[in-house]
């Protein structure tokens, strides 16, 4: 069954805004400029897609939202706060407490079960826990695998691992690369479904995609090409 688009809705204000993001690579005498005065925003309550072609910029400006890269020129706010051009410590103590993020790869570590990596990411924010890792779990379908390693989990259930740890702050905002890049159709809806409802009850949310589930769930999709960004509704608008 597929995920229906949601109906356009006002939202209350901007959480997530970068402004004019470049970020440069050098190596010996070569540079390359992989965002190219990228500005967006991310509502409250509003999901928004980024698509564009392998080596477009997507998970580059990714990293500089999280604030896990710095950009070269520009600034990110999260609740209108600046996470960019900070020390990693102060990076890192804002990405805790404002933004969840759940990387391709996975954000597990494999030497914990998965109750411990959710706690494990709420002992960076200080103070008691607003959601409980078992409440967490819960809410993913996962109450019964807490105490297992990521390696002892299928697909499915490493992505809605992933995302407990990534919303284990209750975040303002989540961001996503690929999050359902190598999951089953039927997986992918849960994981799509469980997103919307994050967005629903007011996290500002963005997701760096090639799925067309995931651009038809998405209040708004940006597209990126060579590091520029052009608001626009479907994935087909940008080359592959």
């Amino acid at each position: 069954m597929a995920v229906t688009t949601v109906p356009s809705r006002s939202y209350d204000d901007d959480v997530l805004t970068a402004r004019e993001l470049y970020r440069f690579y050098r190596a010996g005498e070569e540079e390359t400029l992989a965002l190219r005065g990228v500005s967006l925003t991310v509502r409250r309550g509003e999901t928004v897609a980024v698509v564009g072609p392998s080596g477009a910029g997507k998970s580059t400006l990714l990293a500089c939202l999280a604030g896990l890269d710095e950009p070269s020129g520009g600034e990110v706010r999260v609740d209108g706060v600046r996470i960019s051009h900070r020390p990693e410590t102060e990076r890192a103590r804002l990405r805790a407490r404002h933004i969840g993020v759940l990387l391709q790869t996975r954000n597990l570590l494999p030497h914990l079960s998965v109750r411990d990596n959710i706690r494990l990411a709420q002992r960076a924010v200080r103070g008691r826990p607003a959601v409980a890792a078992e409440a967490l779990l819960e809410q993913v379908g996962l109450a019964q695998r807490a105490r297992s390693l990521p390696r002892q989990l299928s697909g499915g259930e490493l992505a809605r691992a992933g995302l407990a740890v990534a919303l284990a702050n209750s975040p303002a905002v989540l961001l996503a690369d690929e999050p359902t890049g190598e999951l089953d159709g039927g997986t992918e809806q849960l994981v799509l479904r469980m997103v919307r409802e994050r967005a629903a009850e007011g996290c500002a949310v963005l997701i760096v995609t090639h799925s067309p589930e995931a651009v038809r769930i998405a209040d708004r999709v940006i597209a990126l090409d060579d590091g520029r960004a052009r608001e626009t509704r479907e994935a087909s608008d940008v080359r592959h």
